[in-house]
């Protein structure tokens, strides 16, 4: 559900960088997304690379030749820290993209439109303290049958790359939205941004 629920926001990415797309000149491709076997300095172990399936079929329809060189990335990676079960979901994509700064915020809105995800806390931008890199993160929960849970995300967007973080966790499952440290969420988000943006070449 969580990987459903974090593959809404490449959908409208895709979308979002087709509008804004149609004229002008497009930024060099210097960076591009991968998928690390590890993340959050090995705290995350890589479970499944969906990047040619899933994330493949999310973009179907949602992008036109305008875009340059999209390819997108999609992975499941699962912890026993701080709590068994523990998962992180990272889903976007790599090319050439104007509006980085709507594109962002439209990841989240995309991910709230999800079967059976809420929007509990709305987006707000986050820029972690010591660093000039700006995310925007919110709180959505995750119903299925009678079971409600927590689920904080938050979305990074440059020139070249895009994406959303999910982190689930026992612990912020249970959690009044409200209570979630999203500034700790942009901080793991970051993490993952630069574990996984590369320089091409």
């Amino acid at each position: 559900m969580v990987i459903a629920i974090v593959l809404g926001s490449l959908v409208v990415f895709g979308a979002v960088v087709s509008a804004v797309a149609s004229g002008g000149t497009f930024p060099e491709a210097k960076y591009r997304l991968t998928v690390p076997a590890t993340v959050v300095d090995g705290t995350y172990t890589l479970v499944q690379d969906l990047s040619d399936t899933e994330g493949q079929e999310a973009l179907k329809g949602s992008h036109d030749a305008q875009i340059r060189d999209p390819k997108p990335v999609v992975a499941q990676y699962s912890s026993d820290s701080p709590d068994p079960g523990s998962a992180l979901v990272i889903s976007g994509m790599y090319g050439r993209f104007k509006d980085p700064e709507g594109a962002r915020k439209k990841m989240l809105a995309g991910a709230e439109d999800a079967e059976g995800a809420s929007l509990a806390v709305p987006a707000r931008d986050i820029t972690p303290a010591g660093s000039d890199i700006t995310v925007s993160c919110e709180v959505l929960t995750m119903t299925k049958g009678s079971i409600k849970s927590t689920l904080p995300m938050c979305a990074w967007a440059d020139e070249n790359t895009g994406a959303s973080v999910g982190i689930f966790t026992p612990e912020i499952a249970r959690q009044q939205p409200g209570s979630v440290d999203l500034a700790k969420i942009a901080e793991i988000a970051l993490k993952v941004r630069a574990e996984s943006r590369q320089p091409i070449g």
